[in-house]
């Protein structure tokens, strides 16, 4: 049996007509782009996330450049991440005009390590971004216990974390702001690209409204520079859709996680995702770490088993990033997962069957060997 590492069809069967009941909204009103469909959007989801305001946008790294725009971050300033991560953390800070300035990740978590924060800090650290890597929120207490000390403000990447809960509240609520992407894979998930921006501040929330729109406040009023990050009205409509059906597939994912990580828990080789009892993980991917990562491909390959990689170079040793003078060794935590991470199918609808394919391709592969 194949099993596909995500399938949006089987995803998308139960609400497909109330997406199209949606979309025919935005056909009928001639609106595409801002006006009411995303209003509407933006109040759910900042309900949803627990916050006064959401701020619909073109792209999730739309969301982090913007977010540290507005804040104020531009030339000659830093911001502190993580290099295990997607690479448009690092992306959107370099957009900006900053510096990225990286910090290792827990070795259990996966997210920043905060006792690694104090020593990144300068006199030109303008903002800390943690990472939600996985859908683990990062521990946000320590973070932001270290970024008052400073008084730097606190952005999470909360792109692939939608639902998840740290300490009872929502990520994106966690920090000053709270970055979101919904690219279709996402766990909530448009039928394209966009992203969001939630916050308690509302004159951050003005200012992102602003900038996402040419600088305009009022039509052909241009008050700063801006950019073209409007959310499409159609994204908007199949979001606000999709947002009713999301605690429900966080939960499906959860009880997948589970059967994974029994499966596991007494085959050496396997380090599996581990489980903060003050959080709640949506397990947007569910990544183990392996030696026998080329063999495990091999055999997925050959028995039509989707799988990811996440990431296999950390950022601080990316091509891109080799002006920043960072070093293989720099930071020995992100470079061993990015070695060891293998990422086996997780998304809601897969069924027992599918995860017994699975769970039983792994055991064939991995041989005793215990992971450090």
């Amino acid at each position: 049996m194949k099993v596909p590492f995500l399938d949006l069809q089987a995803h998308h069967a139960p609400m497909r007509e109330e997406i199209r009941r949606a979309i025919d909204e935005v056909v009928d009103s001639g609106s595409f782009s801002g006006g009411s469909f995303v209003e509407d959007f933006e109040n759910d989801f900042a309900d949803y996330c627990g916050t006064k305001y959401a701020v619909g946008v073109g792209s999730g790294t739309d969301a982090l450049w913007l977010a540290m725009l507005a804040m104020g971050v531009g030339p000659g300033d830093e911001v502190i991440t993580v290099p295990m991560t997607f690479f448009a953390t690092a992306e959107a800070i370099t957009m900006t005009g900053a510096k990225p300035v990286f910090v290792d990740i827990d070795e259990r978590t996966y997210t920043m390590d905060p006792s690694a924060v104090g020593n990144a800090v300068t006199s030109r650290t303008k903002a800390i971004i943690p990472v939600h890597l996985f859908g683990q929120p990062a521990a946000m207490d320590a973070i932001n216990r270290m970024a008052a000390k400073y008084g730097i403000p606190v952005i999470e990447d909360a792109s692939q974390a939608h639902g998840a809960v740290y300490k009872g509240c929502k990520a994106g609520s966690l920090g000053n702001a709270g970055c979101f992407s919904f690219y279709p894979a996402k766990n909530l998930g448009a039928m394209g690209e966009g992203g969001a921006v939630v916050t308690d501040n509302e004159d951050l929330a003005t200012k992102l409204r602003v900038l996402r729109n040419h600088g305009q406040a009022l039509k052909n009023h241009h008050s700063i520079v801006g950019w073209n990050s409007r959310m499409d009205s159609i994204q908007a409509a199949v979001l606000r859709v999709k947002l009713g059906y999301l605690d429900q597939g966080n939960q499906l994912r959860r009880e997948h996680a589970r059967k994974y990580e029994e499966a596991f828990s007494s085959t050496d080789g396997i380090i599996t995702p581990w489980r903060d009892k003050n959080a709640e993980h949506v397990y947007h991917v569910y990544a183990l770490q392996v030696r026998e990562r080329l063999r495990l491909i091999e055999t997925f390959t050959d028995k039509g088993i989707g799988y990811g990689v996440h990431y296999p170079v950390p950022i601080h040793l990316q091509p891109a990033y080799a002006d920043l003078g960072y070093r293989k060794g720099d930071f020995p935590v992100s470079e061993q997962c990015a070695d060891r991470f293998i990422s086996i199918p997780m998304f809601p609808e897969l069924n027992d069957v599918q995860i017994e394919v699975v769970i039983e391709a792994v055991k064939e592969v991995l041989i005793p060997c215990k992971a450090a």
